[in-house]
């Protein structure tokens, strides 16, 4: 509660008559003001209130951080109304604004050793003296007795500086502006330069940082080349100030307003430089000319792109199209300068770009940041490469000088370019309304590279070589080489091959994958067809002469995967359908008694097997309870086996949480059930406890010893089924396994902080809490062995984001109980102790919560 903001104490009035507002149906923050008078045309009105706000701790560009202040979005805004009629929309992170121009005097009281910053221009002759001493110094010059130079709370945070007693009251004015922002910090020092633009008007440049902040010596300069490039390239800047102010927003990257800018600290100089470029730079597309950044996006974003680039080439003589350092979500700040691109592409590929011509709240992130920034940068340049560069400079010049404070819409840029060029330009113009590239692709050449790389994959299909290793308990250490083609965007055709070497078994193992992908913007979003194959020793024997006998698996699985088009691109939505064959030839183990000789003859048949599988998911990855659901359907020799699993993940306020996990499943006999067929379809029963590397059927999870019965290796299991933690593998018919009905909870849950008792250690320890109780068809029969209900109860430790789980049981149903007493005679509580490695954690590469593969 303490880190929320609010208004209020709001009383609004007209000419000095109490006005009724009406909240708005969908918004908590806008609401209409009724008037009490009517407003005929050529007559105006007085409208004023009061209000109170409480600043948030700093979010979404504003708010405080401690004693540092950052006052964005404080005041009641009037709505814009155009030739489109009322504009009522909320501030959005994504999005942004609409604003109505105005003149404005905003006077600011503060203690006397805050410096401020602020829209427009200083009324106070007296602070600018003292923020003129402050200027290129290192030292914090004191402004009361209170203050000591050189003092050690003068150099900590903001908050650690005792506020002046006395008070100032600065006065800021500025006309034909649409926001007013202000910042305030008592450590900050000053940087104060002056420029003359083209006409010969001088204006004022200013900077304001903590001393500690090096890289912000040049930056007056960078805001110098800033203006002078968009000068020269929209129009002349109209305003008497600009100014850049070093704050914490909690992203890298600024935020624009009118005069005024707010840069993120940390960024090495030349980030600086772009940042403040662009920044700066929306005081022309964002302020001046002040389009519908809501209903159209890119007329702010991604025209200060175009000229971000343009700024980028003439200064730094860069090829690449590089989008500088931005606002927040800017997930593309995580990557490399050079990466834009090739995610761009990626999208592209992966056929879920939306158009240049889209609303903000309807974009998703990465689109947001693709389309409306760096497309509509290069859809900029095509217009340029299109009617030319003096034709195109010239369209931008009367467009900015035609269109400066009216707000101009996507019409109002295409009859300028029309009116200068003296063609029809529907063709470039269509091109803000459509999906897909508006480059033409060119033919690419092959390319042999070790390990992997993304660069110029606009040029190559690179075939990547590198080695390959792995390991397991039979094969031990398996060498070989892996051959690929996955880089960004991804292939159509993809495919990697690993053929490795036993060192152990002395056999040749590897795995491989063909797949071919076809993606479009219609109902089925991608179409995958793909053929995998493996090839791994399982189990080994030893006779009783000490011969050792490796026994093999091959695993060879056509697959067909389904996943539908969102219908709305900000969902986290994914749905799939997915069909599965699993060919499978293993080596047996069959001994047979030769009546001849008196003796056991010993034999190892390959046995095949096959199990088609239907699977249907609906994941939802988002932030805030995410949730997955599978309904799986199995069918082979003799059976059918259909199964749900869901989980829901509760969040907790204070971070961590709670999933819940629910499973239910029903085994079906084809014909009649016999002892045969229950003997020949044992592994795939439904089961309750602790699944080993046998029940893993289909030879889709990586077991160190698939089948081992003693050591460390015989304690890994995996989560399937009932999902229970404790082991009854010694048994002849496991407890919880059943071949008709089987249901389960599964609960695992974070420790709060409150009550951790492990936050006292130096070294966190990634612990959680388990909990799962189940139920299934023989505990409902008369004399069950086991209650209606079963459980366990543990500690789990999750290493490496749960790819290795740890699971120690502390409590559990007395049926386990009885069975540990009896198969476990010493050091039962390690025994006791199970583990698995989800290598599923590694099947899926996601960004931005999008995948674009």
């Amino acid at each position: 509660n303490e880190q929320r903001g609010y208004i209020n104490r709001l009383d609004f009035r007209v000419n000095g008559i109490t006005a009724r507002l009406e909240d708005h149906p969908q918004y908590i923050d806008i609401a209409k003001l009724v008037l009490p008078i009517f407003l005929v045309p050529g007559q105006m009105i007085k409208v004023t209130t009061p209000f109170h706000i409480k600043l948030p701790y700093n979010f979404s560009r504003g708010g405080h951080i401690g004693q540092s202040y950052q006052v964005t979005q404080w005041y009641p805004k009037p709505a814009v109304y155009d030739n489109k009629g009322w504009h009522p929309i909320p501030y959005l992170d994504q999005g942004e604004f609409y604003s109505e121009f105005g003149n404005f005097e905003v006077q600011i009281t503060i203690p006397l050793n805050y410096v401020v910053a602020a829209t427009g221009e200083l009324q106070n002759t007296e602070e600018k003296k003292w923020l003129e001493e402050r200027a290129n110094t290192l030292t914090i010059i004191p402004t009361t007795k209170n203050h000591q130079p050189g003092s050690a709370q003068q150099k900590g945070k903001a908050d650690t500086i005792r506020s002046s007693s006395e008070m100032k009251t600065l006065v800021f004015k500025q006309s034909n502006i649409h926001d007013f922002a202000w910042f305030a910090d008592k450590r900050y020092i000053m940087n104060h330069d002056t420029l003359q633009l083209a006409s010969g008007r001088i204006i004022n440049i200013y900077s304001f940082y903590p001393p500690s902040s090096k890289t912000w010596e040049k930056s007056t300069q960078f805001i110098k080349d800033a203006v002078k490039t968009r000068s020269q390239w929209l129009g002349e800047y109209p305003y008497n100030v600009v100014k850049a102010w070093e704050t914490q927003m909690g992203f890298s990257g600024g935020m624009e307003y009118p005069t005024i800018t707010s840069i993120s600290p940390g960024m090495s100089e030349k980030d600086l430089d772009l940042t403040i470029e662009h920044e700066v730079g929306h005081n022309w597309v964002y302020g001046i000319l002040a389009s519908n950044e809501r209903d159209h996006p890119w007329m702010d974003e991604g025209m200060n792109t175009y000229f971000d680039l343009r700024y980028i080439k003439m200064k730094y003589g860069s090829e690449s199209l590089i989008t500088p350092k931005t606002k927040a979500p800017f997930i593309l700040n995580r990557f490399p300068d050079d990466a834009q691109d090739l995610i761009y592409r990626a999208l592209l590929k992966s056929k879920t770009d939306q158009p240049i011509e889209t609303r903000s709240e309807n974009f998703s992130d990465i689109n947001y940041n693709l389309i409306a920034y760096y497309k509509t940068g290069l859809w900029m340049q095509s217009l340029e490469d299109n009617i030319g560069k003096e034709l195109f400079d010239r369209a931008m010049h009367e467009y900015y000088n035609r269109w400066k404070f009216k707000h101009p819409s996507p019409d109002d840029l295409k009859k300028v370019v029309e009116d200068i060029t003296g063609k029809n330009e529907d063709s470039l113009f269509s091109l803000l309304h459509t999906t897909g590239s508006i480059k033409l692709a060119q033919k690419k050449d092959s390319k042999v590279m070790a390990i992997g790389s993304f660069k110029n994959t606009d040029k190559y299909n690179y075939i990547f070589l590198s080695p390959a290793f792995g390991f397991n308990h039979y094969d031990k250490l398996m060498i070989g080489g892996l051959v690929h083609n996955f880089t960004l965007p991804a292939n159509n055709f993809q495919y990697f091959i690993a053929p490795m070497y036993g060192t152990g078994s002395k056999k040749f193992t590897g795995i491989g994958r063909l797949q071919y992908t076809w993606r479009s913007y219609g109902f089925l979003q991608k179409t995958e067809l793909s053929l995998s194959a493996a090839s791994f020793t399982m189990n080994e024997f030893t006779d009783s002469v000490g011969n050792r006998t490796f026994l093999g698996f091959t695993r060879i699985v056509p697959s067909l995967k389904l996943t539908f088009h969102k219908k709305d691109p900000r969902s986290s939505i994914t749905k799939f359908v997915q069909w599965k064959t699993f060919l499978i030839k293993e080596d047996g183990l069959l001994f047979t008694r030769d009546t001849l000789r008196q003796q056991y003859v010993i034999s190892f048949p390959k046995t095949s097997r096959y199990l088609n599988q239907l699977r249907f998911v609906v994941d939802n990855g988002r932030v805030l309870y995410p949730y997955i659901a599978e309904l799986q359907a199995e069918q082979s020799t003799d059976f059918v086996k259909t199964t749900f699993n869901g989980n829901y993940f509760f969040n907790y306020s204070k971070g961590g949480g709670m999933n819940v996990r629910l499973f239910a499943g029903k085994f079906f006999y084809l014909g009649d059930k016999t002892f045969t067929k229950q003997f020949a379809t044992d592994r795939y029963h439904l089961n309750m406890t602790g699944a080993n590397g046998y029940e893993d059927y289909t030879y889709s999870n990586y077991f160190i010893g698939r089948n081992e019965f003693q050591g460390y290796q015989s304690q890994q299991i995996m989560i399937s089924d009932g999902g229970f933690k404790v082991r009854s593998d010694l048994l002849a018919a496991k407890i919880g396994k059943t071949d008709d009905w089987l249901a389960a909870v599964n609960l695992k849950t974070s420790i709060p902080k409150n009550i951790n008792p492990l936050e006292v250690l130096p070294v966190k320890i990634p612990f959680k809490v388990f909990l799962d109780i189940g139920s299934y068809s023989e505990a409902w029969q008369k004399d069950a062995v086991t209650g209606k209900f079963i459980y366990d109860a543990g500690i789990q430790l999750s290493l490496l984001h749960e790819f290795i789980n740890i699971y120690i049981p502390i409590v559990y149903s007395k049926v386990y109980s009885d069975y540990f007493k009896s198969t476990i005679t010493e050091k039962r509580f390690w025994k006791n102790i199970s583990f698995s490695i989800d290598i599923q954690k590694f099947n899926q590469i996601k960004i931005s919560r999008q995948s674009i593969f």
